[in-house]
């Protein structure tokens, strides 16, 4: 398809409102079927989502293709959309950017999948064929976002992005029971039998982003290694870091999400950790590090947490009168923290502006910071399949919990209250497959 008629295409979908078919069914995104219905989690406003009763996708494209959804999760950053930071979230958006599931049928020119055939989508909906598609930098697709104000607040657009937000498209997500995937052929990857749900939808988001911040970063072999973040990315993150052949790794987290430190350290018992909110009096994170690594500070520091947790009651202010979108505090602690010419990646999301940043310590002392961006998940998801399929990486050793998508409204709820011993989960639906052995069975809400 040539670059402008691709362009129009998306104009066209991206122009459509979601209009309801009546006050119990509403329309998906503009397109579906209203006489066969489906169970779908959508966003009514902060902090309140809702399963509905919705019109299933149908193909609007000749490269889309529909899947039945076998399994989704929540991320972390699924959060901002609940708390309402993201832009552009409209009542009714269906949310859920990463989900597995089963060809039901596929357009006219979708040749790489047959109805039955079991993939895994990744979050970023890419057309295959632009200048960064081309180098497998699916996350900046030009082709698949419209959003104006996205370009105007970045300079460029990112890729579309499945349930999360106009900024990024506007496209259906996959906490549903049915999605249509925009160029299946080249957003779709084939599951092997050897790797069942449970360990394959992961592929759709949280592995590559963990990935892409080890390697975006620049983690090599005897480096040290500081990730803010105990959540499941900063968990995966330390195990890349790892098998990287990082010789020390430092996981940071604190508060009500203290007790990730402990379950993370179950499966990694080389991992060190440390708990900001009880530190010695007058000690600070980056202090405890320099003293942990040298008197120097760490090699890399990995921001898995985001901009949106304002720890003073100066950013906290200044967030919620909008003189700054994120607080730049992690931030800060990382380029204080990490030795002089260290490295810093941000992976945790980051809407917009932030206020205080240590400019003067970044260029006075060499630090590099590195925005990782949104993980281009085609860049690295058949080598991870690889690594799962060899037993190098364990996916299930993040997950928790087996869930009913029926139930998504109490789990957004724990999820964002860090309940204790709640961390990634596998979100089922009617065409999900029973759980896969050492996988979590179903929890009752």
């Amino acid at each position: 398809m040539a670059t402008s008629q691709a362009a129009n295409l998306v104009e066209k979908r991206m122009s459509h409102e979601q209009k309801p078919i009546s006050e119990d069914v509403p329309h998906y995104g503009g397109h579906g079927e209203p006489r066969q219905t489906m169970k779908a989690l959508t966003w009514q406003g902060k902090h309140n989502v809702k399963v509905v009763e919705t019109s299933r996708p149908t193909i609007i494209d000749d490269t889309d293709v529909i899947i039945k959804v076998t399994g989704s999760t929540i991320c972390g950053s699924d959060l901002h959309l609940y708390h309402g930071v993201i832009p552009e979230m409209q009542k009714g958006d269906i949310l859920g950017h990463e989900f597995c599931g089963i060809v039901e049928s596929v357009g006219p020119r979708a040749n790489r999948y047959k109805p039955g055939d079991r993939v895994v989508a990744s979050f970023q909906i890419a057309c295959g064929d632009c200048f960064y598609c081309k180098q497998k930098l699916s996350s900046v697709c030009e082709q698949t976002n419209s959003s104006e104000l996205e370009k105007k607040l970045y300079g460029r657009r990112t890729a579309g992005i499945f349930g999360y937000s106009h900024l990024t498209g506007g496209f259906a997500g996959g906490q549903a029971e049915w999605v249509r995937v925009p160029y299946g052929d080249v957003n779709l990857l084939a599951l092997p039998d050897d790797v069942p749900d449970e360990k394959g939808l992961y592929l759709s988001d949280v592995l590559a982003t963990s990935w892409h911040a080890v390697a975006d970063t620049g983690v090599t072999k005897d480096d040290m290694v500081a990730i803010w973040g105990a959540g499941p990315i900063g968990q995966m993150v330390a195990e890349f870091s790892f098998l990287q052949g990082a010789s020390r790794v430092i996981l940071i987290d604190g508060g009500p999400a203290a007790w990730r430190l402990g379950f993370v350290k179950k499966h990694a018992p080389k991992l060190e950790t440390i708990d900001f909110s009880n530190l010695p009096q007058g000690e600070s994170v980056s202090s405890q590090l320099k003293k942990m690594c040298n008197n120097r500070g760490p090699d890399v520091a990995i921001e898995c947490a985001a901009g949106e947790y304002a720890k003073s009651w100066q950013h906290y202010f200044e967030t919620l009168l909008g003189m700054e979108t994120d607080t730049s505090e992690l931030l800060n602690e990382m380029i204080t923290s990490v030795r002089a010419f260290g490295r810093c990646g941000i992976t945790g999301v980051y809407a917009g502006y932030v206020n205080h940043l240590n400019i003067g310590s970044l260029m006075q002392t060499g630090i590099r910071l590195i925005g990782n961006g949104q993980a281009p998940v085609h860049k690295y998801w058949d080598h991870l399949l690889g690594l799962i399929q060899e037993k190098k990486i364990e996916p299930l050793d993040m997950v928790t919990h087996r869930f009913d998508l029926g139930d998504m409204e109490k789990v957004y709820t724990l999820f964002d209250k860090r309940e204790p011993g709640v961390q990634k989960v596998f979100v089922q639906t009617r065409h999900s497959a029973p759980a896969a052995k050492g996988a979590p069975t179903l929890t009752k809400l």
